[in-house]
């Protein structure tokens, strides 16, 4: 006699929908931040279940919990994520700020760059050749004060991105593995979270996954800490599927709650006999704009708050302008 619950956490509000054991379908809204609870979806299955608020939840009476969530959207877009060091190359630690040196808005006078995600960049002098030669190693002493200098000042997630190692990874594997050692709670390299070719992409990419991933565990495992070990909990990604809680990392959460919007909009305007759908979804934070024309569309490139992000996601323009954002002109 299980229940089942499909919860979109929001910047603003959390919607639930469960299906109880008699399979009738119960739905409930609440705060995303209230003082009255620690998370708000814990506190809705609480809620359903008629538990009382601290109560322990019976791992017995859970069947499956499936959750889209903006906590990574809007910490991306507010700029609220981690603190973090990127490691590169030396050489390159102004890649990324640097770019591809497009102008978008060929006319502007006033351009306005985003800031980077990393606070502090600590150059390697190490180099490997295209054809895999290695013509310097790092030096792993040398590397080891930086970061550790790095680490007493309260940055604790680290993205490690050097030329080519994408394809040869043993220069990022001892950083990672010398970065651990040291105690940073979270380390992002990009032979594992974006293993292309493309320094700048593969870079952005590891920042990205670097700046949202520690508080994404955080969300996640407060939310599988409390429904228990053997929980079937999953989250949408921002390609439009679901993986398993264990899985669920910050370079693939980025559109979680939109995401699951355009689904939602495209089977609902189905049932309808529609088969092309625009979808504007205005949340209490930010605004999400896409379309289905029979397929879903999905893009591997793209930029998020003005961050440049190489992962698999639905075409969704999101933009920091919610119903609950508050504007401001400038003189």
């Amino acid at each position: 006699m299980t229940w089942d619950f499909w919860i979109d956490r929001g910047g603003t509000f959390t919607d639930i929908v469960a299906r109880d054991p008699d399979n009738n379908i119960r739905t409930l809204k609440l705060l995303s931040e209230s003082p009255a609870y620690p998370d708000a979806a814990l506190h809705g299955i609480r809620a359903l279940l008629g538990l009382d608020a601290d109560a322990a939840i019976p791992p017995d009476r859970i069947g499956e919990v499936r959750m889209g969530t903006t906590v990574a959207t809007n910490a991306l877009l507010e700029r609220k994520g981690e603190r973090v060091v990127f490691v590169t190359t030396k050489g390159f630690a102004d890649s990324l700020r640097i770019g591809h040196q497009n102008r978008p808005k060929l006319f502007a006078l006033d351009i306005a760059r985003p800031s980077m995600l990393y606070e502090r960049v600590v150059e390697v002098d190490e180099r490997v050749r295209a054809d895999g030669t290695v013509e310097r190693a790092p030096d792993l002493d040398v590397l080891r004060a930086a970061l550790e200098a790095t680490h007493t000042d309260g940055i604790a997630s680290a993205a490690i991105a050097f030329v080519h190692g994408y394809r040869y990874p043993d220069h990022e594997k001892m950083a990672a593995a010398l970065a651990r050692s040291i105690g940073f709670t979270h380390v992002s390299v990009s032979h594992e979270v974006s293993p292309l070719i493309k320094f700048v992409g593969r870079g952005d990419t590891t920042n990205v996954d670097a700046y949202l991933t520690p508080g994404l565990r955080r969300h996640v495992g407060r939310i599988s800490g409390a429904l228990g070990a053997n929980a079937r909990l999953y989250f949408m990604q921002s390609s439009g599927g679901l993986t398993d809680a264990r899985h669920f990392e910050g370079k693939d959460a980025v559109l979680s709650g939109p995401a699951g919007g355009v689904v939602g909009a495209a089977r609902t305007s189905a049932l309808a006999g529609f088969d092309r759908v625009i979808g504007f979804d205005m949340g209490g934070t930010s605004t999400d704009v896409a379309r289905f024309d029979g397929a879903f569309e999905r893009v591997f490139e793209t930029e998020v708050a003005g961050i440049r992000l190489r992962a698999p996601m639905m075409a969704i323009h999101t933009v920091a302008a919610g119903g609950g954002s508050i504007l401001g002109l400038a003189a």
